[in-house]
């Protein structure tokens, strides 16, 4: 099971069907909607400030979202993909971003919708990435218009995977960790 820690008050809040990896640690004030995936290693770090998820987000293996104290907020919108060992911390991406492996968001950056941070890149603090661009680099700069069809359709079929690949946990061999790797 997921370590979830109650801190400060908050307790994490979890919405139907989401699928906690079991070594995932979800603390204090974090709120996630439905038919998210919590993968392996992650850590969702609401101790000093809020973290709010929408529905259908998967965070992926090794992530991690944190906050400044009283400064900065983590958003994340739906259909949201955050690919392996991102951080994001204090910063909000918009409904189907996609936010590419190893990649750093930091505080009060917003990614816009349907926008897509490439992997290794570096988003500054205070940057304002724009609806269905894309960015790469360290520091991340941007480098083109995306398509905004495309970029929904790639986004939702990788939001959709996710889903697929943590229905896979509750499949007959996994009966043991069934009840405590979703929730209700």
């Amino acid at each position: 099971m997921a370590t979830i820690i109650p801190l400060r008050g908050h307790t994490p809040a979890f919405g139907h069907g989401c699928f906690l990896a079991p070594n995932a640690a979800i603390i204090g004030d974090v709120t996630m909607g439905d038919e998210c995936s919590i993968w392996f290693g992650v850590t969702l770090r609401g101790d000093v400030n809020t973290i709010t998820i929408g529905d259908r987000v998967n965070i992926q293996d090794g992530s991690v979202l944190h906050t400044l104290y009283e400064k900065s907020v983590c958003e994340i919108g739906n259909d949201v993909s955050i690919g392996h060992n991102v951080t994001i911390h204090g910063a909000k991406v918009c409904d189907l971003a996609l936010i590419g492996m190893g990649a750093v968001v930091m505080d009060n950056a917003v990614v816009g919708e349907g926008a897509i941070v490439a992997a290794g890149s570096v988003v500054l603090s205070n940057t304002k990435i724009g609806p269905h661009e894309l960015w790469a680099g360290a520091p991340a700069k941007f480098i083109k218009p995306v398509d905004p069809a495309q970029a929904k359709e790639i986004n939702q079929k990788i939001a959709r995977n996710y889903l697929m690949y943590s229905r896979w946990y509750g499949e007959p061999g996994c009966e043991p960790y069934e009840s405590s790797l979703f929730t209700d």
